[in-house]
Order: structure tokens, then C-alpha cells, then sequence
């Protein structure tokens, strides 16, 4: 415990303690069909970016329980360097939420661009694969305590939209089928 730590604080770490970027340089290997990169290359670089960060934050092994949203802004191009900035921005009491900003840079002309955005739940486990505590979160800037909020709200949408998926039940019922069909694109041959 250090001289400004209370015993209350003292199991809690700032969003900056945790705070990783990872940057690489696309190669000619990480490109698709398209001469783009590949968003699994991209996907991968931000899973290893958001165990660093939570298993920083959280002293353990972490691993991927959910990814909300992956937002491919703008394609990423051989030869540009991607940085994958990521942050805690919400804890619970066995997961935190890590939020990735991905920019991409054209080293010949310096034009940066925002390329994705993602949150990464990840859950902490210890030696025997048992979830575990993880520190709290001190918030230290507006745009942290911003993200904190955000991510709690996100949790909650993705709660109520669980629940309402598992109230889906249709009917078989042709006649109800064939209705809900009716305008969309598809052709029913059963």
C-alpha cells in the first residue's frame, strides 16, 4: 500500500496502470482477396492487445468471454502501421471491459486514420482456471468516467437483448410463416 492508498483504495488501480499499445506493420501475408488486410489479422492483434491490457489490470491469466461490436471504419493497407491503443474501461467483479482504438498510419505520407473500435470482455482466472476478483478502477479524467458509464449502459443493452432473444419462438405454423416471409428474400422449397 502506498502513502496515498487507504485499505479501500487499495485494491483498486488507475485506468493508465494498464493502459497498452501494440503497434506492427502490415505485411504483404496479412492481406485478403481484396489487397486489404485481413480483419482476423486485425481481430487477432486485438485480442493480444486486450489480454495485455486486462491481465495487467487484473494481476492474472485472462481470457475472451465476449467482443461487442467490431467496427471495421476504414480498410487497413500493406505497409501502414497499426497501433492498437487499449484501456480498461469498465470493471465488474470477475471481468473488465477493454476498449481498442485502432488507427492505421501510412508511413510515407503520415496520414493517420481511425480504422476500428471494438470492447473486449475479458474474465480473470487463476492458476486452477477459477474466475477471480480483479482490482477496482480508479477514474481519473471526464473521458474515463465517460467510458465507465458507457460501458456499464452497453452491459445492460446486452443483458436486455439476451433476454429478449431467449423469447423467441416461432411457431410452426405455416400459414404465420408464410406471412413473416412474406416481402423478404428468400424462397421456401420445404
Amino acid at each position: 500500500m502506498t502513502s496515498t492508498q487507504t485499505p479501500e483504495t487499495a485494491s483498486y488501480k488507475p485506468v493508465s496502470f494498464s493502459q497498452t499499445t501494440i503497434t506492427e506493420l502490415m505485411i504483404p501475408s496479412y492481406s485478403n482477396f481484396g489487397g486489404k488486410i485481413h480483419g482476423g489479422i486485425l481481430l487477432s492483434l486485438m485480442d493480444k492487445v486486450a489480454y495485455v491490457c486486462a491481465a495487467k489490470h487484473a494481476g492474472n491469466y485472462c481470457v475472451t468471454a465476449s467482443i461487442d461490436a467490431v467496427n471495421f471504419l476504414e480498410p487497413v493497407e500493406v505497409g501502414e502501421l497499426v497501433s492498437l491503443m487499449a484501456s480498461i474501461n469498465y470493471v465488474g467483479n470477475t471481468s473488465l471491459v477493454v476498449g481498442i482504438r485502432v488507427i492505421s498510419e501510412n508511413v510515407k505520407t503520415n496520414k493517420v486514420k481511425h480504422t476500428n473500435t471494438s470492447y473486449f470482455t475479458m474474465v480473470a482466472k487463476d492458476e486452477q482456471n477459477k474466475t477471480v476478483k480483479v482490482p477496482g478502477l480508479i477514474l481519473e479524467t471526464n473521458d474515463q468516467i465517460r467510458r465507465f458509464i458507457e460501458a456499464k449502459s452497453r452491459k445492460e443493452i446486452k443483458e436486455n437483448y439476451r433476454k429478449e432473444v431467449e423469447q423467441i419462438n416461432v411457431p410452426i405454423n405455416n400459414e404465420l410463416c408464410m406471412q413473416e416471409l412474406s416481402g423478404e428474400r428468400c424462397i421456401i422449397s420445404a
